[in-house]
């Protein structure tokens, strides 16, 4: 919320100078901090997650083999009927 005021109503300029310096200084420090972080989330610098590996090249295999297993289940549930 911002009060909107004329240079001769404005008693106080050096206060306003002092207080739009810093929300400068601070809009400046965000978009450096900003731009140091890669993930927002901090994931990849959390202690829990040091010892993980991404997904490898051989990961679909597992998805072929559920979708086997589920459709097995599912033949298997239908000839029992």
């Amino acid at each position: 919320m911002a009060i909107m005021v004329s240079k001769e109503d404005d008693l106080n300029q050096e206060l306003t100078e002092r207080i739009n310096a810093d929300l400068r200084e601070k809009m400046n420090g965000k978009s450096k901090q900003e731009n140091l972080q890669k993930d927002p989330d901090f994931t990849e610098d959390s202690e829990y997650v040091k010892d993980f590996k991404k997904t490898g090249k051989f990961a679909w295999i597992w998805i072929v083999v559920g979708i086997v297993a589920v459709a097995a289940l599912i033949i298997v549930g239908i000839n029992n009927h």
